[in-house]
């Protein structure tokens, strides 16, 4: 007979649809983004280097730009506690552009790399997750997907202390993507955002708050300009560009591409939350998808908005 996790294992991720359907077996539907529902949004500016522009002609690369950023805990829960193990890892999604001409969505979180190689074992991972709560007769569905998935355990064991504030933590783009010249010369990339403000969490002595994070960034734009230098990790022959849960070598190359400087706290009201909607698979020429994930991510995030209007 099989058993739990590998019926879960066995039912594909086709779509969006299916993906977002998983993240509400996981964390239930609260009327709120299926992920990464407890965030807060920012306004600021890009400025590229010359760099980012010989290493792609993306129009975005000409001139300054100005950008929205939302700061967000992990799961779908809205009210999820900002010292709970659980809100690892936090996300910082970048709209470069404005929502009604947007150039390129960017949605990283402050862990370096994925728990999976692919959309349906993330979407296994997430039933697993799911059918694990308590009361659950060990070993869970969710120790048996742990243990056939190291990256999963991983990534779900080693992620950093609750953060300082979520301008002092780096963040990570998910999946690889192209970047190609003028001269069509092509180059994976994946993207890291790194604080101008260093890195800096709570040590295990330390406990923040419940609701820290939101008005500690409030509190430090108010008094000053946050800013994150942009980076684009070269990849080399070798690296896998369709497994987001392998991290590509330390000694890879690091390009800046600019530097975003946030500036400024949004309305944030419920409804500008509800109508802030990001898509990682929104690229200009000169920037294209090069990890097949990025395709069903972009798909599901319609979903999670039709979801919560």
């Amino acid at each position: 007979m099989l058993t739990a996790t590998a019926n879960a294992q066995d039912k594909p991720v086709e779509t969006g649809r299916d993906l977002v359907e998983d993240l509400h077996t996981a964390f239930g539907e609260h009327h709120a983004r299926a992920v990464h529902a407890k965030g807060i949004i920012l306004e600021g500016r890009f400025e590229p280097t010359s760099a980012a522009r010989a290493l792609s002609r993306a129009p975005l690369f000409e001139h300054g730009t100005p950008i929205i950023v939302r700061f967000s805990n992990f799961t779908g829960f809205p009210n999820i506690p900002d010292n709970d193990p659980g809100a690892n890892p936090r996300g910082m999604a970048v709209k470069f552009g404005s929502p009604t001409n947007p150039l390129l969505d960017i949605v990283t979180h402050n862990f370096d790399g994925f728990p999976t190689r692919t959309a349906t074992e993330f979407g296994a991972l997430l039933r697993a997750i799911g059918t694990s709560g308590p009361g659950v007769a060990a070993p869970t569905p969710l120790d048996g997907f742990l243990a056939t998935h190291p990256d999963a355990k991983t990534f779900l064991t080693t992620q950093h202390p609750a953060p300082l504030s979520y301008a002092t933590t780096a963040y990570f783009g998910v999946n690889a993507v192209t970047f190609t010249d003028r001269k069509g010369r092509a180059r994976p990339v994946r993207y890291r955002f790194v604080p101008a403000a260093g890195e800096h969490y709570f040590g295990t002595g330390a406990g923040p708050a419940p609701d820290y994070l939101q008005p500690e960034i409030a509190k430090r734009v108010k008094d000053g300009p946050v800013r994150f230098d942009w980076y684009a990790q070269l990849g080399e022959r070798g690296d896998l560009l369709e497994d987001p849960s392998i991290a590509w070598p330390p000694s890879r190359k690091l390009v800046k591409l600019g530097t975003i400087t946030i500036a400024v706290l949004a309305a944030n009201t419920a409804e500008a939350d509800r109508a802030l909607t990001f898509l990682p698979g929104r690229m200009p020429d000169g920037i294209a998808a090069a990890d097949p994930m990025l395709a069903i991510r972009t798909e599901a995030y319609p979903v999670s908005f039709g979801e919560r209007q």
